[in-house]
């Protein structure tokens, strides 16, 4: 991935990485470089407009004791994309050319036709909504002066501290993503922590565009929110 910047010497090729304040992705958490951890949350979404005003109000309401129960910030991300239905098209056509029936296979035909000019006229998007939970505590080792560095040990003590940092500090942060996942599930919202691989892959969505989208909140009901692999 590569962001091309102009100077008055000419173009000068960055990567996207250089740009995100980011050590490392591991244990399905983001490693920032202050040593701050995120975890990040994919969420369905719920159409409010549908609901009756009961309903309504009883999701404000609980979407309010949500945002009191918590004790941190969060950041709630949502990603708007062209949604991407050839392949869905292409369905439609192949079940249309094997349907006996010559009345479903024309109104199958008429429906395909139907969607295609809707996407030509209209850009539908497909949202995506997630949230990022933090924990500020940063997992690197203090700073040691030259004779804490000489008596304390080298580099592999650092590294041994880091890492039993870094499974307390995600402790911590399971704890904070069981809270949010458990208090959104309150308002009618599912929810699914993101693994080590789909955050690299919402990453690398987020600055290529074309991507597809990570996690579509409909498939959400799908997902087994207690597997914990």
């Amino acid at each position: 991935m590569k962001l091309e910047m102009q100077n008055k010497k000419g173009p000068i090729g960055k990567s996207t990485q250089s740009f995100l304040k980011i050590s490392e992705i591991k244990n399905d958490c983001v490693v920032l470089d202050d040593g701050g951890l995120r975890a990040i949350v994919a969420v369905s979404s719920t159409n409010f407009d549908l609901k009756s005003q009961d309903e309504q109000n009883s999701i404000i309401f609980n979407f309010q004791r949500f945002l009191n129960s918590l004790d941190f910030s969060v950041q709630i991300l949502m990603q708007s994309r062209k949604m991407e239905i050839g392949g869905y098209l292409e369905k439609l056509k192949r079940l249309a050319e094997k349907q006996t029936n010559e009345l479903l296979r024309v109104q199958t035909v008429e429906y395909t036709e139907f969607i295609s000019r809707l996407i030509e006229n209209a850009s539908i998007m497909n949202k995506n909504f997630y949230v990022v939970v933090p924990l500020g505590e940063s997992i690197f080792p203090a700073a040691r002066g030259f004779f804490g560095g000489l008596f304390g040990g080298g580099k592999a003590k650092q590294i041994e501290e880091k890492m039993e940092n870094f499974e307390k500090a995600k402790e911590k942060l399971d704890t904070r993503v069981s809270a949010v996942m458990a208090n959104l599930s309150g308002i009618g919202i599912r929810g699914v922590r993101l693994k080590t691989e789909e955050v690299i892959q919402l990453y690398y969505n987020s600055y290529n565009f074309e991507a597809a989208p990570l996690i579509d909140p409909g498939q959400l009901k799908d997902i087994n929110l207690s597997e914990n692999k």
